[in-house]
């Protein structure tokens, strides 16, 4: 729990840390909203894209279904006999994200867009929602990977968790990625939320 309240921490102090920096560098778009939306759901995508990739190089049959009313890929893996293709499985979403976040982060190119904001923000808040109310339930890719005794929860939690905090760093530093979440307007104030026009 503490290893908790230190990312969250973390992930403050780098939304305050951001907030201060310039934000000119992200794009005036008057679609900045549905360019945000698209990269976190490109993200999200990459997740389960991840899992079923893993599923069928194994040699099994990933399928789609509802755990009370949420869509679930399952693995079409024997957890009992193969729990070592089930941890991988399980990891392999978190895993994709982070390994997206890591290449945007490291790859020189030009930063800040909306779409690649809601990339990052899709991961860290996979990560972030995995690791907090998402670590527990039947389907959870935490308690499947703790269940496969690979790692335990807290492992997962501070390997998960570390690197997240960490990109979350990196972006505090990079003025390209000031105001995450706000869009800029041409006179130099963000835009918070959303707004809706007359009725």
């Amino acid at each position: 729990m503490r290893f908790l309240r230190t990312v969250v921490l973390l992930l403050s102090v780098s939304s305050a840390t951001a907030s201060a920096q310039d934000s000119t560098s992200a794009r005036l778009s008057p679609n900045y909203w549905k360019k945000l939306g698209y990269g976190v759901t490109t993200s999200i995508l990459a997740h389960e894209a991840a899992h079923v990739l893993v599923s069928l190089a194994a040699g099994h049959h990933p399928s789609f279904g509802f755990d009370e009313y949420r869509p679930t890929v399952y693995s079409g893996i024997n957890s009992h006999t193969e729990p070592h293709l089930q941890f991988l499985f399980s990891a392999a979403g978190l895993t994709m994200q982070s390994a997206i976040d890591e290449a945007i982060l490291d790859i020189p190119h030009s930063r800040g867009s909306a779409f690649e904001r809601g990339v990052l923000g899709g991961g860290l808040g996979t990560t972030v929602f995995y690791l907090t109310i998402g670590r527990w339930g039947k389907v959870s890719d935490v308690d499947f990977m703790a269940r496969t005794r690979a790692m335990n929860k807290t492992q997962i939690t501070a390997l998960f968790g570390g690197i997240a905090a960490i990109h979350a760093f990196r972006m505090s530093r990079d003025k390209h990625y000031a105001n995450f979440f706000a869009r800029p307007q041409a006179d130099g104030r963000a835009d918070l939320g959303m707004s809706f026009g007359p009725f």
